[in-house]
């Protein structure tokens, strides 16, 4: 097999058109909250003043009642800060770039922001293998009960596609990383690490 210089993959999710939708609904439902939050935290500096210039009041309740607006707006822009965030749960993607003799790993969110997680060099691969197969399990079972790094939204591959493994051995640690692929990055990844490092069952 002859290769390129890069080879380029990505693990869509198979419910991408509806998790948009999501996304989109909880960036805007975000937005607004931010937007009565900001209002909120402009209107606290009149209500603050008159609060402090109430000659009615007692100092212990001017303190109270300038914490309890604060509290609220703070609590206003929290509740728009879980919506921010809970958007990017939704419609999640991995690209995988294979170059020369490594590969690197990529969070994609909604199909635009990119978070970059890892480079794996292939001479830090001790086995590549299939998630279907025994092998797997047992590799699994030899981490000591760490959990594999999962880079793909999907729980059953897309059409052509496959879950492998890869069992990455580094300085600080072993890790094994899954991943949605068709078969000719299963075919690089297999040249640039060794073909005895391949396990078939």
């Amino acid at each position: 097999m002859e290769r390129d210089r890069l080879y380029e993959e990505s693990a869509i999710s198979l419910r991408s058109e509806k998790e948009s939708k999501y996304y989109t609904l909880f960036k805007v439902i975000a937005i607004v909250i931010f937007v009565i939050g900001g209002f909120q935290l402009f209107m606290s500096f009149p209500y603050i003043q008159n609060t402090v210039t109430n000659a009615e009041l007692t100092t212990m309740e001017k303190v109270m009642f300038c914490i309890m607006w604060f509290a609220l707006t703070a609590a206003i822009l929290l509740i728009g800060l879980f919506f921010f965030l809970l958007k990017n749960r939704f419609n999640i993607s991995y690209d995988y770039s294979f170059v020369e003799d490594e590969i690197r790993f990529t969070k994609v969110f909604n199909g635009k922001k990119r978070k970059f997680l890892t480079t794996v060099t292939m001479d830090n691969v001790l086995k590549i293998g299939y998630c279907d197969k025994p092998s797997y399990e047992a590799t699994l079972r030899g981490l000591g009960g760490k959990k594999p790094k999962i880079l793909t939204p999907n729980k059953d591959p897309e059409d052509g596609k496959m879950f492998i493994y890869l069992l990455v051995s580094t300085s600080l640690e072993k890790r094994v990383y899954v991943l949605e692929c068709r078969q000719k990055l299963l075919e690089y990844l297999v040249l640039g690490a060794g073909r005895t490092k391949l396990e078939r069952e």
